[in-house]
């Protein structure tokens, strides 16, 4: 074998290997981040009231759509626009374009780790909500699936809408992410 073919040998191992690690490290972050969240609604939303459950619901279907708005808007953004601030030393160039060249990564977390998340607990939350509302009204229907497929909808639609913001926006959306990087990282080398 030549020195090429092992070299295109090496590369492929390496690169099948960096997957794999992504693939755990990925697997283990949202199976964590699943039991914390779902513990906290479950157990959080029971105790509330009907009006702040329904909040609590609004808000993680924002968050999900949101997040999928951020990683579509990396997926899709100008590495080269941020060269031109980064040598103009606008803040949070660098760390914009480290988004950008790291876009796999980035949307795989923001639109399917944080977003599939959040679809998951909108539906325990409105599994909670669709029984308060049953137990405080006297209803003796199942409003479930009623609310599941409102849920569903306002996710669908709302990451639908995102979509086209992050598709025409996405050089100002990667650099207001790339300034909260570059804030967060200088808090933290304080």
């Amino acid at each position: 074998m030549s020195n090429e073919q092992e070299s295109k040998e090496k590369q492929k191992n390496k690169r099948e290997h960096s997957d794999i690690k992504w693939f755990i490290q990925v697997f283990i972050m949202t199976f964590l981040l699943s039991i914390i969240f779902s513990y906290i609604s479950a157990n959080g939303v029971s105790y509330l009231n009907l009006i702040s459950a329904i909040c609590i619901l609004i808000v993680v279907i924002g968050i999900g759509i949101f997040f999928d708005i951020i990683g579509v808007a990396v997926t899709v953004a100008n590495e080269h626009e941020f060269h031109a601030k980064a040598t103009k030393k606008v803040k949070g160039s660098k760390d914009s374009i480290k988004l950008i060249r790291n876009a796999p990564k980035v949307a795989n977390i923001c639109a399917d780790v944080i977003g599939d998340i959040c679809g998951v607990l909108s539906g325990a939350i409105s599994a909670l909500i669709a029984m308060k509302i049953t137990e405080q009204f006297g209803l003796n229907y199942d409003l479930q699936f009623l609310l599941s497929a409102l849920v569903a909808a306002l996710t669908v639609g709302g990451k639908a809408l995102g979509k086209g913001v992050a598709n025409s926006k996405s050089t100002q959306i990667v650099h207001g992410v790339g300034i909260f990087f570059n804030k967060f990282r200088r808090k933290k080398s304080r």
